[in-house]
């Protein structure tokens, strides 16, 4: 099944398009939350939280914008951290003082934060393609040194040497 139709039976909300879902793409999601989470019943439990997502905002998703795979790996990655921040914030419940002052951003602080992500952004599109693929499946798939190494057939001493060089140049490149 393509692409474009499991999107269409996921904008009818047909269960077929669930199914087909899980089974073209339930490994590559099981691979993004893999890493983070440890625990396998919290990964699947998270599997299906991220699938669910999906069937829910399949309305959200603009093919102007990317490939459908490209978001759904970014809707797997985020509803992953999130279900470990969920877990995190469950088990170390604490009460907070009612004076404890709000940790939302103000526009100005958002306003910065945006200005930093774009010129990130932009940083990235001048390195190569291998060099944008390391920092990926480190800082964004948070993959281990090890499972970078391992899959680029490359040795764990060569991944952290070129993570090593790749941060100084995007610090020079960010101004940092």
């Amino acid at each position: 099944m393509k692409e474009q139709e499991i999107v269409k039976l996921l904008l009818q909300k047909e269960e077929e398009g669930m199914k087909a879902l899980l089974k073209h793409y339930g490994p590559l999601m099981r691979y993004i939350i893999a890493p983070v989470l440890s625990n396998e019943q919290d990964r699947e439990d998270c599997l299906f939280e991220v699938a669910m997502k999906v069937w829910e905002k399949a309305g959200k998703y603009d093919p102007k914008r990317g490939s459908f795979h490209a978001w759904l790996t970014a809707v797997t990655r985020n509803g992953a951290l999130n279900y470990k921040r969920s877990i995190f914030l469950h088990s170390n419940t604490v009460e907070i003082p009612e004076d404890m002052p709000s940790t939302e951003l103000n526009p100005e602080d958002e306003a910065i934060c945006r200005e930093r992500q774009a010129a990130v952004y932009d940083a990235l599109q001048h390195l190569s393609s291998k060099e944008r693929t390391l920092f990926y499946r480190k800082y964004y798939y948070m993959q281990s040194t090890e499972q970078i190494a391992s899959e680029m057939n490359m040795t764990k001493r060569d991944v952290e040497g070129k993570l090593y060089r790749l941060k100084k140049k995007l610090r020079r490149m960010l101004g940092g």
